[in-house]
């Protein structure tokens, strides 16, 4: 009569009871020795009989133990803390009382380079990870399990994991610079009631600076977040305009390395602002002189959106939030510096903001969600117009993703035209703008692609530089966003951008491109003989041959 209950005891014992899996780690943080180190596990029942292993050591959880949704299981609950401001559920090592432990053996550690790791339920194995095999190892990457694929974003700690969203009968208004920039800044700056959310990579305009201050002085909440280590350190310029800020008691706060935490992005590249959780201002543009120009100067070209929708500023709201947020952040403290000086060159306006109705809006959000660029770009079917700072391709030699892309649309029959920044420094290089035309105009000769390149003609167009991150596609979808087409801005830094899907969008952004590719018609276009070069040699030629017929008089 024992016999049923004997083999239902056994049922139990050697059953799966519990669909626990491994959904999240992080093998190789940034502490020194790791000690943050970290393991996420989904399920939901029971714990008991599950056990987690690397092969050397593992852990159980105590008896009685359930999960219900996700925990997390840290070697050292105040190094965990210190990296993701909260507490785990369980750590692995005695380091705090008031987080369980669980129950330890061997020697358990998640080796950087290579390990693997394996969960098991009542003796049964039911999950494998191994590294390099099915991970790429690299500091500071996080693995995520999601919809029963890992995720092959490279992700790192810190980062958020924003999906894509769609947003519709967005209304709003389009801009450039340097037409009317500083305008549309001054406006939307001007109308907050509330609150305003600035994130921008460079601010070093006063101008600008003195626009927050008098919103603050009206009793809006103003609050700053900036990149703390831009190339070539933050500038006088813009330690006068946070200074500025500072003494309106704005806080004013850097992301930077040798915080608490390690920062999660190479750069906080982004350029927007958010106005009273209703409008959002993206741009390529940073809080400079040469990007928000005086009216009647010159400056950089850029393009610029203002969108006028509760959606889309909750979104970028949640961006601000998670970025401001971190440990990696901290107070900026400026004294002075020096004022900057703009470009005093005049400008004679050409375009004027347009205001949109209806339109439909994706935020692009890099790392997260800049695979959408791509789509953009392959769902290209007439034309694709693309004005960038500069270009650069991968550091094997192979071609940068986004151009690849570019010219996979032109091997289709979608015409292509690619005009990029001349500026000194985007030229004076030896794999620099210049020699990217030159390269994909020779790929278009060769192939018969409709396929162009050029270099703007900064002078013709009286243009400061080339500063966009644009592309327009078949004329009615526009991406303006902070992006560059470079291995680390899709990849590694906080960068923002919007595709707006509009005709009346597309048309005038268009019309832009059309007036700066126009300028620079002579520029990138397959060179033919240098007759400079040719008479120097002829002259070279005449002169030895004088010298050989000299030589022979003198010696009969």
């Amino acid at each position: 009569m024992r016999r049923p209950c004997f083999f239902l005891f056994l049922l139990l014992i050697f059953t799966p009871a519990t669909a626990v899996q491994i959904v999240e780690f992080c093998p190789d943080p940034y502490l020194a020795g790791d000690p943050d180190e970290y393991i996420v596990l989904s399920g939901s029942g029971s714990l008991d009989g599950v056990l987690v292993s690397d092969g050397e050591g593992g852990f159980r959880f105590p008896q009685g133990s359930e999960i219900h949704g996700q925990i997390t299981i840290a070697r050292n609950s105040p190094a965990f803390s210190q990296t993701h401001g909260y507490n785990p559920e369980y750590e692995w090592y005695d380091y705090s009382a008031s987080v369980p432990d669980v129950i330890q053996s061997g020697m358990f550690q998640l080796a950087n380079a290579g390990d693997q790791l394996q969960v098991y339920d009542h003796g049964t194995l039911i999950q494998e990870l191994v590294w390099p095999r099915d991970f790429y190892a690299r500091q500071g990457q996080v693995h995520y399990f999601e919809n029963e694929i890992w995720d092959r974003r490279i992700l790192m700690l810190g980062q958020s994991r924003f999906e894509r969203e769609e947003f519709i009968s967005v209304d709003g208004v389009a801009f450039v610079s340097p037409d009317c920039s500083l305008a549309i800044y001054k406006d939307i700056v001007g109308s907050a009631e509330e609150e305003i959310r600035v994130n921008v990579y460079e601010f070093s305009s006063l101008t600008m600076a003195r626009s927050l201050v008098e919103a603050s002085c009206r009793g809006v909440d103003v609050a700053v977040l900036l990149e703390g280590g831009p190339v070539g350190g933050i500038s006088d310029e813009e330690k006068e305009a946070v200074a500025e800020l500072c003494s309106a008691k704005i806080p004013v706060t850097l992301m930077a390395t040798g915080n608490t935490a390690h920062p999660p992005y190479r750069f906080d590249h982004a350029k927007y602002l958010i106005i009273d959780r209703c409008r959002v201002l993206v741009t390529s543009e940073n809080f400079k002189s040469n990007g928000f120009p005086e009216e009647g100067l010159s400056g950089n070209r850029g393009w610029g959106v203002v969108l006028e929708d509760e959606g889309v500023a909750r979104y970028f709201s949640s961006v601000y939030t998670h970025d401001s947020a971190g440990g990696w952040c901290s107070p900026a403290v400026f004294s002075d510096g020096s004022t900057e000086y703009p470009n005093t060159r005049e400008y004679r306006t050409e375009f004027l903001p347009y205001r949109f109705e209806d339109a439909k809006a994706v935020p692009v959000i890099s790392p997260d969600t800049s695979y959408l660029i791509s789509d953009m770009i392959t769902g290209t079917e007439v034309s694709l117009d693309i004005q960038q700072a500069y270009i650069t391709n991968q550091t094997d030699g192979t071609f940068n993703p986004f151009l690849e892309e570019a010219i996979g649309a032109a091997r289709r029959g979608v015409r292509v035209r690619i005009l990029l920044d001349s500026y000194y420094y985007n030229t004076e290089g030896p794999g620099d703008n210049d020699e990217m035309v030159r390269n994909i105009n020779r790929l278009a000769a060769t192939e018969k692609l409709p396929l162009e390149a050029r270099l703007a003609d900064l002078e013709a167009g009286n243009l400061e530089k080339i500063h966009n991150k644009g592309v327009i596609a078949d004329g009615k979808a526009v991406l303006v966003s902070s992006i560059n087409w470079n291995d680390n801005s899709p990849r590694f830094n906080r960068e923002t951008g919007v595709i707006i899907e509009h005709q009346g969008v597309g048309a005038y952004f268009t019309r832009v491109f059309e007036k700066d590719w126009a300028a620079s018609e002579m520029s990138g276009r397959p060179a033919g003989p240098d007759w400079f070069k040719i008479r120097i040699a002829i002259l070279v030629l005449f002169v030895l041959g004088i010298l050989a017929y000299v030589r022979t008089k003198t010696r009969f």
